[in-house]
């Protein structure tokens, strides 16, 4: 949590000596072994700097809502420091009653065919260029140094198979987010 004495807000964020982080004007990049995420923080109202072993966010403000911005960003560098060293896991699982749902990756969009007997197929985006999409069996895996990335990923092929003018607790066919983990 961020700190507060006589009424300023200070955020701190330690870096680990196998991370490195840069700051080019508003963007902020964390590089380390599994690659780099880049966020650009503009219109976050504070302000961001990057001191030896630390990055410090100082919002403009003493309110409360500086004090929530202050930890969103604070939580937002924790995330990319963690995606660059262990890296993101979300697993979703492929479900279908009758019609066999088939699942590939063909650049950067998922295709899911014969969705409910569908002709065409159903498409999704893959989010940022890190992103790794694998498919199981009956899983697919994305996986990824970016958290908004791999979770984005997951939600477009989840969101892709959504079943609109049926009632869904008897159509239970889709493709399902059923865990997210840390780590590749």
């Amino acid at each position: 949590m961020a700190t507060s004495t006589e009424n300023a807000i200070i955020g701190e964020v330690e870096i680990p000596s196998s991370v490195k982080v840069a700051k080019d004007g508003s963007f902020i990049s964390v590089k380390g072994k599994i690659g780099t995420v880049k966020k650009d923080f503009l219109k976050l109202p504070a302000t961001v700097t990057v001191e030896g072993s630390r990055i410090t966010i100082k919002p403009y403000g003493t309110r409360k809502r500086d004090l929530a911005v202050t930890n969103t960003a604070k939580s937002i560098l924790e995330s990319m420091i963690k995606g660059v060293e262990k890296g993101f896991t979300y697993k979703v699982k492929i479900v279908f009653a009758h019609f066999p749902i088939s699942v590939k990756v063909k650049g950067k969009e998922i295709y899911i065919e014969n969705f409910f007997g569908e002709r065409a197929p159903r498409v999704a985006r893959i989010q940022g260029d890190a992103t790794k999409v694998e498919i199981q069996t009956e899983d697919v895996l994305i996986k990824g140094p970016s958290l908004e990335d791999v979770s984005q990923t997951a939600a477009n092929i989840e969101l892709s198979t959504r079943i609109k003018d049926k009632d869904q607790r008897v159509f239970l066919d889709g493709l399902y987010i059923y865990a997210r983990e840390e780590g590749m």
